[in-house]
């Protein structure tokens, strides 16, 4: 069969909230088999562009295509299918508070799958070990420390054995040794297991040690694009302000409002 060399390919994507706009004909193209970054200043839909691509909103316009599917028309259960080949890592890690470690990882084995147990036992020792963390098996979540637990939120991510592993934010929280361990899980699953990660960060050195390529975000289109030294030299103000966390640039400090002194000096009920 024929595979587009895109997993994820996004036309002229349209979507607001509330009538603001978030995207507004946002094009992207995400490799196969690559780990993909997608940064950018905050409020710029980067978690939100994460829920376009899993379905879990619909966009306003333009297309998206998942793994040679169409989103936009799929029913329901061709949308569940479709998720089954996804993996997700939540931001805060996300895991069942009332399940062990162990039954943490399994729980997308037991609703999804009819394997017998035996099986389930292997397949989560094994994504366990895969993230060192086998030995935790029968801790509860409030046992873990935070690195911990996102590493326990990962094997839950991959046990399905999926085609595209997202991660929201996962380095949000992380001390340096969590959060190296975090980068080398990244970059070691995505070639071990032939998948194709995308990771939303704004970790800018930490995501570029390990991503293929970079997708800088802002005023709901991609500004830049390509390999992260390739931006660290991108001859835009915008891309030379976040690479290198500059509070001067493009991107304003402070959130439009009405003029300061005039707002700290108005009288009670003066607009």
């Amino acid at each position: 069969m024929n595979q587009s060399a895109a997993i994820v390919e996004i036309r002229n994507l349209k979507y607001g909230v509330g009538g603001r706009p978030v995207f507004d004909g946002l094009a992207m193209e995400i490799p196969r088999g690559r780990v993909t970054a997608v940064m950018g200043p905050s409020g710029t839909g980067k978690t939100t562009l994460l829920r376009l691509i899993t379905g879990q909103v619909a966009a306003d316009g333009g297309s998206i295509r998942v793994a040679d599917q169409e989103l936009t028309g799929l029913s329901h259960a061709e949308l569940y299918l479709l998720r089954r080949r996804m993996g997700m890592l939540f931001q805060n890690g996300a895991l069942l508070t009332d399940l062990s470690v162990f039954e943490n990882v399994a729980f997308p084995l037991r609703e999804h799958t009819d394997l017998p147990e035996r099986l389930i036992r292997q397949l989560v020792l094994t994504k366990l070990q895969a993230v060192g963390l086998r030995g935790a098996a029968e801790f509860m979540p409030a046992e873990l420390s935070g690195g911990m637990s996102r590493r326990v939120a990962l094997a839950r991510a991959i046990v399905m054995d999926p085609e595209i592993l997202i991660y929201d934010e996962p380095f949000v929280g992380l001390d340096p040794i969590s959060l190296g361990v975090i980068l080398r899980l990244i970059r070691r699953l995505n070639d071990a297991l032939g998948l194709t990660s995308i990771v939303v960060s704004h970790d800018v050195q930490e995501i570029s040690s390990v991503a293929d390529v970079v997708f800088l975000l802002s005023g709901g289109k991609v500004v830049a694009q390509g390999a992260p030294q390739e931006l660290r030299t991108y001859p835009s103000e915008i891309v030379v302000q976040f690479m290198g966390g500059l509070a001067d640039g493009p991107v304003p400090f402070h959130f439009p409002a009405t003029d300061y002194f005039g707002e700290l000096l108005a009288r009670d009920g003066d607009p």
